[in-house]
């Protein structure tokens, strides 16, 4: 097993830190959760640093998959949170976000459109065009052949494209 050292932690930061945030952003909507998650993602990596192995895959790619369990993680908790709140009638439901992805009507549609997905397409999507993943990373983050992940962006753009194109 390889370990990372403070200067292998810092170049890695310093070279994943921005992508993954908009990555992050893309995924989630919402920029405050995204620099959560960012710091999440990279405490994460700094404790659990010696366990890296690169025969199993990139540094990129692990920094990835750790982010997506803690978005996975984060969207499990904020739904177990408002089903309980929605039970005791402390809460109004919502929509899980309303897509603060930018005053200009083409991102507000854009961030309307990305909710019609499963979280798995819009997952991978995100991956693949927040993160710029190529379809092989995209598969591994997330532990699936590269077949299914193509099926599942192919699936996801043609519902957006779809979605896009429907009249208001």
């Amino acid at each position: 097993m390889n370990s990372l050292r403070n200067s292998a932690f810092e170049r890695l930061f310093q070279a994943h830190a921005e992508p993954l945030f908009a990555f992050l952003v893309y995924r989630t909507g919402d920029r405050q959760l995204a620099e959560d998650l960012v710091a999440d993602t990279f405490e994460r990596v700094l404790r659990t640093r010696t366990r890296f192995d690169p025969r199993r895959g990139s540094e990129r790619n692990w920094v990835y998959a750790i982010a997506v369990n803690l978005v996975r993680d984060q969207a499990r908790r904020q739904s177990v949170e408002t089903r309980a709140l929605e039970r005791v009638g402390a809460h109004e439901p919502r929509p899980p976000h309303d897509g603060a992805l930018g005053a200009v009507d083409d991102r507000d549609e854009l961030g309307r459109a990305l909710l019609t997905l499963s979280d798995d397409e819009r997952e991978a999507i995100a991956l693949r065009f927040g993160a710029d993943l190529k379809l092989r990373e995209v598969a591994r983050v997330l532990g699936e052949r590269d077949s299914a992940i193509e099926k599942r962006i192919s699936r996801g753009l043609e519902k957006l494209r779809r979605e896009l194109q429907s009249p208001a």
